[in-house]
């Protein structure tokens, strides 16, 4: 029987990658008087949700689903999280 999973994925820039938009968002929080803000890095978030056998399997998936389309690893990082949600009650049952 497959479980259902919510992952939220937080795609990165790595440290050692340029950022343009995180540059001119900083710059503009400095220009409206936020003196505080050191650094601004710009990342992507995604959520999404699949089926798996468990929790190791959606953990695989994910893994090959950030490597191919939602990450490129040679200029970005990325993490997700994964919580397991209930399957929808069906009706009449």
């Amino acid at each position: 029987m497959h479980k259902k999973y919510q992952a939220q994925i937080y795609v990165t820039l790595r440290p050692s990658v340029l950022d343009p938009a995180g540059t001119a968002v900083g710059s503009g929080l400095k220009h409206m008087g936020y003196e505080n803000v050191e650094r601004v890095r710009i990342g992507k978030y995604i959520e999404l949700t699949l089926s798996a056998a468990g929790e190791g399997e959606a953990s695989e998936q994910l893994h090959r689903i950030c490597d191919q389309l939602l990450a490129n690893p040679v200029i970005e990082n990325y993490r997700f999280e994964l919580t397991e949600t209930p399957l929808p009650v069906e009706a009449g049952v």
